[in-house]
């Protein structure tokens, strides 16, 4: 796919949430909640349409030290499908930039994962992001990063696959307050977990 030379790149966010809008209980959650939905084949085809797309991954600590110590193994996994590993391949070699005060980049070195690097500022980076070349950004599924951005209208793709369970507290995906206009681009419904994938684009 063609790097997006005519205009600027988009910022899309991808989240998995609650029917009550939460995308976890917490930093300890181990998303069991949601991995039927996560592991199936349909959500990988899903998934892979908004993946193959981008060429920088946004992420915030939490979620780059929970994913550094899965995928490598998944990815090696021969049990794993084809497109598990192809993602996992994607991850470790993709441009990715960790928002984090906390996390040095030695801390990233460390991971078996390449092509990392730490980012203090997020709105700074991300407009910088957008205006430098390149196929689209995604943040993913950091809910912090995508609150974040709402607030400051830097996201331009929303993509939410509601899965049917209520956690009934921990960590929301939307703002409070937050008032703003969305399209609704395209809406799928995966049958064999009961799974909705709702993709908004900004008008």
């Amino acid at each position: 796919m063609p790097e997006n030379t005519g205009q600027q790149r988009k910022v899309i966010a991808d989240a998995v949430v609650s029917m009550d809008g939460y995308t976890s209980i917490g930093p300890e959650d181990d998303m069991s909640w949601a991995m039927a939905h996560i592991s199936s084949e349909q959500s990988e085809l899903l998934y892979e349409g908004i993946w193959r797309g981008v060429s920088t991954a946004v992420v915030g600590r939490v979620n780059w030290e929970g994913f550094t110590s899965v995928w490598p193994g998944l990815t090696s996994d021969p049990n794993s499908s084809a497109r598990t590993r192809d993602l996992g391949n994607w991850l470790a070699t993709v441009e990715k930039v960790v928002i984090s005060t906390t996390l040095q980049q030695a801390d990233l070195d460390k991971t078996q994962w390449t092509n990392a690097r730490v980012s203090r500022d997020l709105e700074e980076e991300v407009r910088s992001l957008k205006s430098a070349p390149g196929r689209d950004i995604l943040v993913i599924n950091s809910a912090s990063i995508i609150k974040a951005l709402l607030q400051a209208d830097l996201i331009d793709e929303l993509h939410m696959t509601m899965v049917p369970a209520t956690l009934g507290g921990g960590v929301r995906l939307l703002p409070d307050a937050l008032t703003s206009t969305w399209q609704l681009s395209h809406a799928i419904t995966i049958p064999a977990t009961g799974a909705v994938s709702l993709c908004y684009r900004r008008p």
